[in-house]
């Protein structure tokens, strides 16, 4: 078995756990990942432009860490009421607190602009003249 073909299927398992793990407990969310990964890399079956196949394979890995780092589970426990199942991997951003005093000045607006048609016509005007 070649070295890249093996590279291939370690990522299309590896994507399949990650799957799993992600999505535990989520009977939909686990079928429409099977569905989707097993979809792309039979599209992608036949590629043999090795370049191509190593940028899939690095597109695989951003995947993977995307799935690990950013996806987030909630399960409505009552009315209104979530439990997010947060995981080490989960990357974590500083809570900033709202500040109910900030002042929020409105965006500043620069002289009314003139259309592309318009600076163009000025500018061959302005070349007549001289």
């Amino acid at each position: 078995m070649s070295k890249i073909r093996r590279e291939v299927l370690q990522a299309f398992k590896k994507l399949h756990r990650t799957r799993q793990y992600v999505f535990a407990g989520d009977d939909r969310a686990l079928a429409a990942g099977r569905k989707e990964i097993n979809d792309k890399f039979k599209t992608n079956m036949k590629e043999t432009d090795e370049d191509a196949v190593k940028k899939m394979l690095k597109l695989t890995v951003d995947v993977d860490r995307e799935l690990r780092t950013n996806v987030i589970q909630a399960h409505e426990k009552g009315s209104g009421i979530y439990e997010l199942h947060i995981r080490d991997e989960t990357t974590r951003l500083d809570n900033v607190l709202f500040n109910p005093d900030a002042v929020i000045e409105p965006p500043r607006r620069k002289g009314k602009r003139a259309s592309a048609g318009e600076d163009c016509v000025a500018a061959t005007s302005s070349d007549k003249q001289k």
